[in-house]
């Protein structure tokens, strides 16, 4: 097996354990190695530990092989990734550990269009790392210090603005509850709905690298205190960003929390009416649900399953040539207008836009999808536990229709399950749907009796 260091979305680990300065400084020279002497590469970092010395550590071996830094310090994701996008720049760099818990930080590598780099260009850095590669330059190369750009966020601001209409989102009077997750979501989407003329509540929005408030990955169990919050308020919307702000978890104004499948969705036929000339398609990864095609397909827009993960998605959209959008059941939604990365921002600004435009509350338009009850559940499992688990769940359902690009996904007539190797755990993932929440939890008992071999035990 050749030795690996990047993930699902780039190199992740515990801070200090795997993830050390010195590690970062041998990854940010193989990193300059990749783009070459001369690159300018933007670097910037979300809240988490260590982040200010990882960026150091980073910088420090980019410049020693003569690529030109800038720096954006604290930025979200996509922030950084619009910025590099529209900006003077050939790629950049940012460090982030994205929704993993606060002992996390990680490093991922944009390319100059604002996406991260395609998985076989990762390996070319590995190559460079793994190999020591450490270039010789004259001292002259040494002379320049990263340029603070402290127009970034501004710049990515105004990036969203130009997609939304202002003064019809201004006009509706729209109140939201924003669950920043104590990191860098706090220092865009306050402003800007401010700048939207929204009012809104701020639940853990103060910046702090241990994440006091709630785990920095959104979800229904995560943003119990902020559905209440929205329901005291009797607000219009609910959103919680994870730890970079590239994702948004939703909740409507009855307080009920969406996985990103179902806003994605909604967004989805949205967009395709008001920029009716992008392909009628969209991209999502196997973990959605199957009423992505209930809803869609009856709409004339083809629905395409692609591996989990946002890189895939992404580059996907750009050799197929564009979409409507790209998303996620995590909470990543990609706005292809605007850059064909998930942004939680953007996602934010849209669905004012949605609601603003239809005259409809969010309530009415979630009830317009078919209804499944969802179940996630993870179970510790070694990559090679997880791909038995994998088998096993393919022999059991031979007969029905699968979809076997990540994993296995099993659908049938009212229900689907997806079996799957995490990409940045060792765990096996188990996401599955049915119309019944009686026959959603028998069906997760009995795929757990299914794996219960491979993983060595019991699971049921």
């Amino acid at each position: 097996m050749p030795r690996r260091l990047f993930g699902t979305d780039g190199v992740r680990g515990v801070l200090m354990e795997r993830l050390t300065p010195e590690l970062a400084q041998q990854l940010g020279r193989a990193i300059g190695a990749y783009f070459g002497k001369g690159a300018r590469i933007l670097v910037g970092r979300d809240v988490r530990a260590g982040g200010y010395m990882l960026k150091s550590a980073v910088i420090s071996g980019l410049l020693a092989e003569g690529v030109k830094v800038y720096d954006a310090d604290l930025i979200p994701t996509p922030g950084l990734q619009f910025n590099v996008k529209t900006g003077p720049y050939d790629g950049g760099v940012m460090i982030t550990a994205s929704h993993n818990p606060p002992e996390y930080n990680g490093i991922k590598v944009i390319g100059a269009d604002g996406i991260e780099i395609p998985h076989e260009d990762e390996e070319v850095i590995e190559e460079y790392f793994f190999k020591g590669h450490a270039s010789k330059l004259p001292w002259r190369s040494y002379t320049y210090d990263p340029i603070i750009k402290h127009e970034a966020i501004e710049n990515y601001i105004k990036g969203i603005l130009d997609q939304v209409d202002v003064d019809l989102i201004k006009g509706a009077g729209f109140r939201v509850v924003i669950d920043c997750a104590n990191s860098v979501g706090a220092l865009v989407t306050p402003r800007l709905l401010s700048r939207l003329g929204v009012k809104y509540v701020s639940v853990n929005c103060n910046l702090d690298p241990l994440f006091p408030g709630r785990p920095p990955e959104p979800s229904p169990d995560t943003l119990k205190v902020a559905a209440a919050v929205l329901r005291e308020t009797k607000a219009d919307l609910l959103v919680g960003h994870d730890g970079d702000a590239d994702r948004a978890i939703v909740g409507d104004d009855r307080g009920r929390i969406l996985w990103g499948d179902r806003d994605g969705t909604l967004l989805s036929a949205f967009a395709a009416e008001v920029w009716s000339e992008l392909p009628r398609r969209v991209y999502t990864g196997v973990s959605s649900s199957i009423l992505v095609e209930d809803f869609l397909r009856p709409r004339g827009i083809e629905v395409v399953w692609t591996p989990v993960g946002s890189v895939t998605i992404s580059r996907m959209i750009v050799k197929d040539g564009g979409a409507i959008s790209g998303f996620e059941e995590n909470g990543g939604y990609m706005h292809t207008p605007h850059q064909i990365v998930r942004d939680g921002p953007m996602k934010t600004a849209l669905l004012l836009f949605m609601l603003a435009t239809l005259k409809k509350r969010m309530s009415e338009l979630v009830d317009e999808l078919p209804t499944y009850y969802p179940i996630k559940e993870k179970l510790p499992a070694t990559r090679e536990q997880a791909q038995c688990a994998v088998e096993k769940v393919k022999e059991h359902f031979a007969n029905f229709r699968q979809v076997t690009i990540d994993g296995v996904k099993v659908l049938g007539e009212g229900f689907w399950v997806l079996v799957r190797p995490s990409g940045t755990e060792p765990v096996v993932r188990i996401m599955l749907e049915a119309r019944d929440p009686e026959e959603a939890e028998r069906l997760l008992n009995e795929v757990k009796s299914i794996i219960s071999p491979c993983l060595g035990g019991e699971q049921g």
